[in-house]
């Protein structure tokens, strides 16, 4: 590990010696910093001076961070190789495995985990053993029946996975499918064996033969596929669950045969942006860095009841005809007029033909609605279920094909 700078030193040596290990660091945690920007860090540094923590910080940040979803990942690798080295152990002892029922268990906030690991790589250290002064007591473990380590991701919580368990994590939500089933229409087509009686076909072949009725036509309902819209809130708090969900739409809206007409995606924290075109791109990292580069408010505030007025004024004719599906992705933490959210919630629901709430908030045993915002948004959903983890997602298919599913909503309701 690099030598951390001491930045009241005016003229160091190491300089450009740490800030290619900081480069390092950066692109372990999945940042895209090549050779060319680590040229650029070094004059910029030369040119800014180094003596002021701000400076120096702004200037990293100008020449390595051009994505607002690498700010967290960025401030905090630097908080461990710049700033703070008691930190760094700070992250270690997260990192290390806690006894239950010795110690409290913390876990690592956002980007943390990812960020330490992508410092450390290979140099995590090993557990020490406890001296026991008595003879210490063998337990052995059967760990025949194990559960694979697939399954223990899909339920891991994406806000607490590492750098490699999300990659794991994308491409096993590549692999995920969302079907639906489809919806009849008020039109007809012509059914030898057709339930509806079709008066016009009937008169108009008896016309052509001579005015007498000598068979009855008959036909069914046309089938037809429903859109499906996703409202995707992308604040501060539900920046990494987003980018998650993203992943998995991207994958529905570009997998063939599972029934949806048209997916929509729109995201929002502080304004309203659509992103559907940029599902269509094939590949999914170049799909994603084109939609946050139009979302311009990643990891910013969230006015969900400002969003879903915009949306019912300017998309809602648009894309919610046929019976569209709409997925609402967000933690309801609004602070926004409540009479405004309840009415555009009212105003969504009352346009789809499901809606569906998928709340990560949901992953905590004790969650209640006590929120203002998930109070006066619960009674206009269909249903309310967990949206934190790959097994979460799993479960929307059972949620879109049963119309009975209210998921954690009746339960909820009787909260309020």
């Amino acid at each position: 590990m690099a030598e951390y700078l001491p930045l009241d030193v005016p003229e160091n040596p190491r300089l450009a010696h740490n800030i290619i290990h900081f480069a390092r660091a950066l692109r372990r945690a999945g940042l895209p910093v090549g050779p060319g920007r680590v040229i650029d860090a070094i004059r910029a540094v030369e040119a800014a001076g180094f003596t002021d923590r701000m400076d120096f910080y702004w200037t990293l940040h100008a020449c390595f961070v051009n994505r607002p979803e690498h700010r967290v990942v960025f401030a905090q690798i630097f908080r461990l190789y710049w700033r703070d080295p008691r930190f760094l152990e700070h992250m270690m002892s997260l990192m290390l495995p806690a006894i239950r029922g010795v110690q409290e268990e913390k876990r690592a906030q956002s980007a943390e985990k990812r960020a330490a690991q992508a410092l450390l790589g290979d140099e995590m250290p090993d557990i020490p053993q406890a001296e026991q002064e008595e003879e210490a007591t063998q337990v052995e473990v059967d760990a025949s029946f194990t559960i694979s380590t697939e399954e223990k991701l899909k339920t891991l919580d994406f806000e607490q996975m590492s750098l490699e368990e999300t990659a794991q994590a994308k491409r096993m939500l590549a692999r995920l499918t969302l079907p639906v089933k489809p919806i009849e229409s008020r039109r007809s087509q012509v059914s030898a064996r057709g339930q509806r009686t079709d008066y016009r076909r009937t008169i108009r072949d008896a016309l052509r033969k001579g005015g007498e009725i000598r068979a009855i036509a008959r036909a069914k309902p046309r089938l037809r596929w429903p859109n499906l819209v996703v409202l995707c809130d992308i604040s501060g708090s539900m920046s990494q669950y987003s980018r998650m969900v993203l992943h998995f739409l991207h994958a529905v809206a570009n997998e063939k045969g599972q029934g949806w007409a048209k997916v929509h995606a729109f995201t929002f924290g502080t304004r309203l942006t659509n992103i559907t075109r940029h599902l269509a791109t094939r590949d999914v990292d170049a799909a994603l860095k084109a939609a946050g580069a139009e979302a311009q408010d990643w990891q910013g505030g969230t006015r969900i009841g400002a969003s879903l007025h915009a949306f019912n004024r300017d998309w809602s004719r648009r894309v919610m005809g046929q019976g569209a599906v709409v997925l609402l992705i967000t933690d309801g933490l609004d602070r926004d007029d409540a009479a405004q959210l309840e009415k555009e919630m009212e105003r969504l629901h009352l346009s789809s033909k499901r809606l569906i709430w998928l709340n990560p908030l949901l992953r905590w045993d004790g969650f209640a609605p006590k929120a203002t915002g998930i109070r006066v948004m619960l009674p206009h959903v269909d249903s309310f279920r967990a949206g934190h983890s790959i097994q979460s997602l799993e479960q929307l298919a059972e949620a879109i094909s049963r119309p009975d599913d209210m998921g954690e909503k009746a339960r909820l309701m009787a909260l309020l």
